[in-house]
């Protein structure tokens, strides 16, 4: 593997039995290549050679701005932390997903995910795959934060309470967030095909708004506002 990156044995050694040794951008982009790492892999493998900031994970909150914003949007839209807590969402979502719903759990997507039984409704055959892909995504922010009890709490709970998500987390794989398109069997009791996308706010990098937008199953068309206002609220 040294030989392959082009640096010298002794220091690939202490690399892999994580001494103290701070590696170069270009020392990490060689090992990425010998390693034929993907784009997302190879983004992740810079971030976990930075010097770590020891910080203590505190909860985020919505200025007043961003609450508004999604309160004043048609389309189901929530709003992410960095350890993927639900920081504020909209009736559109409440309507689609049931939030506001959890029985004292404490907000947060991935445990909406594994850990209450309506999401598996709602995916219905995709459970399985959108679950593994979060996972995947998770995996990522969680490796920077691995230290953290917030973060350990979480994934502690997660193991607990879901074989899946226990199963797919000992695969340590990493995928990229992106936007794609989810069909969910919506509570009004019709199958309904959504695309989403997630926006980062410029006043706090560490939140992530994700936006619903229905589209048309067969034809892939947005879905026209009367199909937005004969969601429930």
């Amino acid at each position: 593997m040294a030989e392959l990156a082009g640096i010298g044995v002794d220091w690939y050694i202490r690399l892999e039995q994580g001494r103290s040794v701070t590696p170069s951008v270009a020392t990490v982009d060689a090992l990425a290549h010998a390693l034929q790492l993907g784009e997302a892999e190879h983004v992740h493998l810079r971030a976990l050679a930075r010097e770590p900031v020891h910080r203590t994970f505190v909860r985020e909150q919505p200025s007043a701005a961003i609450v508004r914003l999604i309160s004043g949007l048609n389309q189901p839209a929530y709003v992410t932390g960095r350890r993927w807590d639900l920081v504020t969402w909209n009736m559109a979502a409440q309507a689609l997903f049931g939030f506001e719903d959890e029985d004292g759990r404490e907000h947060n997507i991935l445990a909406y995910m594994f850990l209450d039984p309506r999401a598996r409704e709602l995916f219905g055959d995709d459970w399985a795959s959108e679950g593994q892909r979060m996972v995947a995504q998770f995996r990522s922010t969680f490796d920077v934060w691995a230290g953290d009890r917030a973060f350990l709490d979480l994934i502690g709970c997660l193991r607990d309470g879901s074989p899946e998500f226990a199963a797919w987390w000992e695969d340590h794989e990493i995928r990229p967030v992106i936007s794609g398109r989810k069909c969910l069997h919506h509570p009004a009791g019709e199958r309904r095909c959504y695309e989403y996308a997630t926006f980062q706010a410029n006043d706090n990098p560490a939140l992530k708004l994700v936006i619903y937008t229905r589209v048309d199953h067969e034809s892939g068309n947005r879905g026209s506002r009367e199909s937005w206002n004969r969601i429930p609220r």
